[in-house]
Formats: structure tokens, sequence, C-alpha cells
């Protein structure tokens, strides 16, 4: 039996960390605020900056315009340096997701080695708060994985999730049939052979037919 003692422990941990998680996912929120007002002022100017540079006659639909693509390209290159937090977007309960995958994964992680746990992605604000799913300290709030780059929940001898009942949205509604990182032909079990690269999905291009190393579904893609 538990003491009294080792449970106030206990429950003091438990606060101690919610309230850290807390305290982060405000600060990271109010990062965030600040580093899209930032992007978007700095998209402006160097919208401004180029057409004046071009032509030395603007109009505000030209301006417009010029802002959307030059705020795209700048969103391309602050994901790529690792600034700001991550979080699903759009986000869903968890819990009362609609929309998960139908595979057979049983009778085909032989061939593809459970590859979709190397795939990154953003946490929820739920899963954050939750407390259960770990998340890389280093970049916030990305599944946090190991050196081998599986994800750390993963049971490397069965290739099962230890905490599959609280899984994250991507690791729900995840669908490899037609994802070319993962399978050249799914009907016929063809898996890329890409996969037993030790950088994989690093090592792919976005060639069609292999698949850009991107995260897991375009649905439920992080971002800052």
């Amino acid at each position: 039996m538990q003491s009294s003692g080792q449970h106030d422990e206990t429950a003091d941990t438990g606060n101690l960390r919610g309230q850290t998680a807390d305290g982060l996912l405000y600060t990271h929120a109010r990062l965030n605020a600040n580093q899209r007002k930032t992007l978007e002022a700095s998209s402006f100017l160097y919208a401004l900056v180029e057409l004046l540079s071009e032509r030395g006659i603007i109009t505000i639909d030209e301006l417009d315009a010029r802002q959307a693509v030059v705020a795209q390209r700048l969103t391309e290159q602050l994901r790529r340096e690792g600034n700001g937090a991550m979080f699903q977007d759009p986000e869903y309960d968890k819990y009362s997701f609609e929309h998960a995958a139908e595979i057979d994964c049983a009778g085909r992680v032989h061939l593809c080695h459970a590859i979709c746990c190397r795939l990154p992605f953003a946490l929820s604000h739920q899963d954050v708060r939750e407390g259960i799913v770990l998340w890389n300290l280093g970049q916030p709030y990305v599944i946090d994985q190991d050196g081998d780059g599986y994800c750390a929940h993963m049971d490397r001898a069965t290739c099962g999730c230890t905490i599959y009942a609280y899984r994250p949205v991507p690791c729900r509604g995840f669908d490899c049939r037609e994802d070319g990182r993962v399978w050249l032909d799914f009907t016929k079990m063809i898996p890329n052979p890409a996969i037993e690269q030790p950088d994989w999905p690093n090592c792919l291009t976005a060639n069609k037919g292999e698949g850009a190393p991107a995260a897991l579904g375009s649905a439920q893609n992080g971002s800052s």
C-alpha cells in the first residue's frame, strides 16, 4: 500500500508537471502570436521592396498579391529553421475523431516495419495538456523520437504503440495506402525500398511516386 507521504509527493509532481505544461503552452502561444505579427509586417515590407525595385509604381492589389507569395515563402523558411512552437492545425478531439484509417497493420508490419512511426508531426493542445504523449523539448511540440528515428512510444519488439489509447490524431488518421513514401503498391504489398534507409524519410525527394519528406497527413500537419 502506498503511504500518504508518497501519494502527496506523486500528486505534487503531477501538479507541477501540469503547471509547467500550462506555462509553456502560454509562453509559446505568445511567441507564436508575436511571430505571426512579425511575419506579417516582414512579408509586407519585402513585397513592397520587391515591387518598388521592379516597377516604381504599385497598386494595393499588386501589393496584396505579392504579400501573399512572400508570406508563404517566409513561412516555409521559418518551418525549415525550426523556429516557433508547432501545433496541429486544425485541431480535433482525438477521443471523438471520426476519420480513423482502417489498415491491416498487423498483416503488413513485417514489410513496412511500422515506418509511419518515423514520420514527425505536431501534437495538439489536448495532447500536451494531457501529459502522456512525449514531445521533443528542443522542438515544441513535435512528437518525441529516439535516436533511431522511431517514435519514443513505439515498442521496438512488437512495433506496437505503448500509448495506443492516448495516441494523437495524426496516428489515428494516417492512411498509408496511397503514400508513396511507404508503398510502391499497397495492394500487392510492395513497400518503397527507401524505408530501409537510416535517414528515411529525409532521403526521399519530391518526385512523384516517392513522396516528400513531410509530416503525417496534410490535414494534421503541425503549424506554427
